[in-house]
């Protein structure tokens, strides 16, 4: 394996263009195909796409719409679609033996929805995840706003990490136990919508709104914003009550953040988003300035109007779940149950399973709470491990509640290390949903569970 250091190093600068805004297509076609991922030196990489491509094709639609697309599977495998962060039809959802079949290879599935909020939102399978997301299933869903706000470019950018053996192919790694214990899968070479390294032209003083996307399998990005004055206006698709100023922001796997953004850098200077890990700051998307903008400096910033979420309930009347979860390296699990016996983590580990929610190994046959229509509900989660889980609630938003008040709608959050984090929000989109940790090779090892909801 080489690493993404040498990667850098050895590789040019490339310009990224971007799909047609509103470009849609009637069938997303799962099937595979090649990538140049890694500088032109290297081969292209044997990647799986919608469209055959990575990303696959950009999806816009606007606010209210209706969405159609016929999935057509020519991979070697089943595969379905999760609409990520999307308050779908639960017959929609693309979860297999929980909202539909795993369409088989050769066949295919319509979906078709209503999008009811504006925002940020990501297509990716809810099948063997772990591979199918990380040979490169994924792509862009973005509802817009009926009146946008102000901007001179609307860019999404879907940020990946790749594990690349040393010809850049691949590495045929899926399913190690070492990873699924650990991290998760974490590759050591980053992409920008299937650019090494991604290069927008921008103007000084310029506004632009950056919708930021983590589709990795385990990676957590901290992002360091330069050259930029940039405010958050939304989260997992969700706006904020008011513009919150930032210089960096962390990105879970799943989650999103939409940032408006003016360019402070200088004409020949550039403008970076960089990662921030343990070799230091390293790039991952640049913004080379090009010329100046027309538009007035300081210009007022409003918030995104809200979408059509429920209001939370009395939190001291909601029924209240605990979500704890066990196991991993170092962790302190002595067992779970798992086909109705209780297992020592060896055998656990035997059967591919590493992890557990409430001492279950697998998905449990009674949800973690079944909820009435409209009624608030709430989920502590433990994380009595020694690893940090990104937790993604399907079919809903929700905001984390503590000390501090009520945080921000989300619908997939962070919890670290021995921490517990509580969250509340209103069932009112009936049907059985998934709760699960989006390192996904967790939620392969046994971190999933569900909730129900009432007609």
């Amino acid at each position: 394996m080489i690493s993404r250091r040498v990667f850098l190093a050895a590789s040019g600068a490339a310009l990224m263009t971007r799909p047609a805004a509103g470009s849609s297509v009637a069938a997303l076609r799962a099937a595979p195909g090649t990538a140049q991922l890694a500088p032109a030196d290297y081969a292209p990489t044997p990647i799986w796409g919608y469209g055959a491509k990575v990303p696959g094709p950009e999806i816009r639609i606007p606010q209210g719409g209706e969405l159609s697309r016929r999935l057509i599977n020519e991979l070697p495998q089943a595969t379905t679609i999760h609409w990520h962060g999307i308050r779908i039809d639960n017959a929609m959802d693309g979860v297999p033996d929980m909202t539909q079949a795993a369409v088989l290879p050769g066949e295919s599935f319509d979906y078709s929805f209503r999008v009811p909020d504006a925002g940020t939102y990501w297509y990716h399978p809810h099948n063997r995840t772990w591979e199918q997301l990380a040979r490169g299933l994924y792509g862009a869903l973005v509802v817009v706003e009926e009146t946008p706000p102000d901007v001179d470019a609307d860019l999404v950018l879907l940020i990946d990490d790749w594990r690349f053996a040393a010809d850049a192919t691949l590495h045929e790694s899926f399913g190690s136990l070492r990873d699924w214990s650990h991290a998760g899968r974490i590759g050591n070479w980053v992409t920008v919508n299937g650019v090494g390294e991604y290069a927008q032209p921008v103007k000084a003083g310029a506004r632009l709104r950056l919708r930021l996307v983590n589709v990795a399998n385990a990676r957590i990005f901290p992002l360091v914003l330069r050259g930029f004055e940039a405010r958050v206006v939304a989260l997992d698709g969700q706006p904020l009550d008011a513009p919150r100023v930032v210089e960096r922001i962390t990105l879970a796997p799943a989650q999103r953040a939409d940032l408006i953004v003016d360019v402070t850098a200088s004409e020949g200077e550039t403008a970076h988003i960089l990662e921030e890990d343990r070799e230091g700051l390293l790039a991952v998307a640049d913004f080379p300035v090009e010329g100046r903008s027309g538009r007035t400096p300081g210009a007022p910033l409003i918030a995104l109007p809200p979408n059509p979420v429920p209001r939370l309930g009395d939190l001291d009347q909601a029924p209240r779940a605990v979500l704890r979860m066990e196991g991993g390296a170092m962790g302190r699990m002595s067992g779970a149950m798992m086909g109705g016996r209780m297992m020592a983590p060896r055998d656990l580990a035997g059967e591919g399973k590493v992890w557990a929610f409430n001492g279950m190994a697998e998905l449990p046959e009674s949800p973690l709470i079944a909820a009435d229509l409209g009624q608030t509900v709430r989920i502590a989660m433990i994380n009595d491990t020694a690893w940090p889980h990104a937790m993604h609630l399907h079919g809903h938003h929700f905001r984390v509640i503590g000390p501090e008040g009520k945080g921000p709608l989300r619908d997939t959050t962070l919890v670290n290390p021995d921490e517990t984090v509580e969250i509340a929000f209103v069932a009112d989109n009936p049907g059985d949903w998934l709760l699960h940790c989006h390192m996904v090779e967790h939620s392969a090892g046994g971190m999933m569970t569900w909730i129900r909801v009432g007609a």
